[in-house]
């Protein structure tokens, strides 16, 4: 198939359409003519989608797509598609059905035997991962972690035994919480990359440690949307022999590395994927034993 070929505009078919996550010169060709070509356009906000458009010199039918509509509006806009219809699917800014509800769509598409193919740019988390200056062959991405309560306990515990770089968003009102629990859960000695506003004309990047993250954030407003790049675990190279331990012998490691008890309870936990109380358990019988 030539290249005019594919970038004709079918009927009957979702385009997923990357948009930029700051910088509007960041669109490409291609997207520019997806967007004015096809029959219709399904967005996150349609408001913040018009001023993109307008600022391009495009002039498209707008539906409305978001988290709170997409059963109803997914059936709407799979109808459309059956009935040979070009729709283009967008997010707020970055890559549609990436921690998106249009992961929704692409899947009931697929099940429906819809066509959809991808126009790809921007993607914030990969954006930031590039920049982060941490290893990048393997990688995973977390989205946003659960709220509060026991899910975001367990995903915190499972987080702690990643070997991977892994990112995360948060928003700018919860990133103290989000930083307090992450130090808790993985160690102040963690490298983190706190990436924000990226290709925006206030971009920052700072490279610290969770410890120097919580530090420096306790005297410093958030600002902006974030991505967070946090290295996996498994810094030494003696960490198999040390996951071996009992949780005893792993506590007095800690310890003799010159960590507090609590604190070396803690890395014992994570060392091991253990709760702490359990480890903690350990320790009080073998001192009295």
């Amino acid at each position: 198939m030539s290249s005019e070929e594919k970038n004709k505009i079918v009927g009957g078919t979702l385009y997923l359409v990357a948009t930029p996550i700051g910088n509007l010169a960041d669109m490409s060709a291609r997207a520019i003519k997806v967007l004015s070509k096809v029959d219709f356009i399904a967005a996150e906000d349609t408001r913040n989608t018009l001023r993109m458009l307008s600022a391009l010199g495009i002039s498209a039918s707008l539906v409305s797509y978001h988290d709170h509509n997409r059963h109803e509006a997914g059936e709407r806009i799979c109808a459309r598609l059956s009935a040979g219809e070009s729709c283009a699917l967008v997010t707020d800014a970055g890559t549609p059905a990436i921690s998106d509800p249009g992961e929704d769509l692409v899947a009931l598409c697929a099940e429906r035997g819809i066509p959809v193919t991808s126009i790809p740019g921007a993607c914030a988390f990969v954006t930031a991962l590039t920049l982060s200056g941490l290893p990048t062959r393997r990688f995973c991405f977390e989205g946003f972690l659960p709220v509060k309560g026991r899910e975001r306990r367990e995903r915190l515990e499972a987080l702690s035994r990643e070997t991977r770089t892994f990112m995360l968003h948060e928003a700018p009102h919860k990133l103290r919480t989000t930083l307090d629990d992450l130090a808790e859960a993985l160690g102040t000695d963690r490298r983190i990359a706190l990436c924000r506003e990226l290709t925006k004309l206030n971009e920052e990047v700072m490279r610290v440690t969770l410890g120097e993250a919580v530090e420096y954030y306790s005297a410093h407003e958030p600002r902006g949307e974030y991505v967070l790049v946090i290295d996996g675990r498994g810094a030494s190279e003696d960490d198999d022999e040390l996951r071996n331990m009992s949780p005893e012998a792993a506590v007095a490691y800690y310890e003799e590395q010159g960590m507090p008890r609590k604190e070396a309870i803690k890395a014992a936990a994570r060392l091991l994927g253990l709760p702490k109380n359990e480890v903690y358990k350990y320790t009080v019988n073998d001192a009295k034993n």
